[in-house]
């Protein structure tokens, strides 16, 4: 699962003993090099769909870590985008990985403005600014109760009309290795934080559509889905992963 890049046993262990915020901190140089960054392909399928729900100025990447969303923003916005997470020590490393110069960033890049900032989503620091908010691989780190709050400051951090937009996988069939993984992990994430403080929230399961779309609904989002079809049908027909596309209502 990890690159020799990647962190050891030790690190890891370290981290998920820690407080979210600390944990990431301490995993940030070596995120990248983890299971835990979204995908490419999940990037990728993403930029391809956004601009048919466009145009997009301004864009905000929820809980942004180091920065992999932030690139399917600068494609997609034309002004600015912003990255927004509690952790300062991810910032710190999507900060230099976007400076001009920096590795696969040309010295003289115009793209649109780029702004990080340390902030918790539950009580994000901005106005009514954005067009479109995105947010990739963050929504294990909340509990279902705390979906009420975090969609409704998503909402108020959007223009009317702007859209709040992730990718969500089906979940894994019964019985199949990524069922028992995701059981496995939650189960053990569960029993940590049982006899363990500071609390590490970081649970795969809860985040359901079924759950999902009335809470973006009662926090004032249209919620329209789109099968990302770079990922193929389940077994029953179904897609294997969608965007879901919450615009909010004037």
């Amino acid at each position: 699962m990890f690159t020799p890049q990647g962190p050891g046993l030790r690190e890891l262990a370290v981290q998920a003993l820690s407080s979210v915020e600390r944990g990431y901190d301490l995993l940030a140089p070596k995120f990248d090099h983890t299971p835990f960054r979204t995908p490419d392909d999940v990037l990728d399928a993403v930029r391809a769909a956004l601009p048919a729900w466009g145009p997009f100025r301004h864009g905000l990447d929820l809980c942004c870590g180091t920065g992999a969303g932030m690139e399917v923003l600068r494609e997609v916005c034309r002004e600015s985008v912003t990255g927004v997470d509690i952790s300062a020590g991810m910032l710190a490393v999507g900060r230099g990985k976007s400076a001009p110069g920096a590795a696969g960033r040309p010295a003289g890049d115009t793209g649109p403005r780029t702004a990080w900032v340390r902030g918790d989503a539950l009580a994000l620091p901005f106005g009514p600014a954005f067009d479109l908010v995105v947010s990739f691989g963050a929504f294990g780190h909340f509990l279902p109760r705390d979906l009420p709050a975090l969609f409704a400051q998503v909402h108020s951090v959007l223009r009317p009309g702007g859209r709040f937009a992730f990718p969500l996988p089906a979940p894994a069939p019964p019985g199949s290795r990524g069922y028992w993984a995701t059981l496995g992990f939650d189960a053990a994430m569960r029993v940590r934080n049982a006899v363990w403080r500071p609390p590490f929230v970081m649970y795969y399961r809860p985040f359901r559509l079924g759950l999902v779309r009335p809470e973006l609904e009662r926090a004032g989002f249209d919620v329209e889905l789109s099968a990302l079809p770079e990922f193929g049908r389940t077994h029953d027909g179904g897609p294997r992963c969608r965007l879901v596309v919450a615009t909010r209502r004037p």
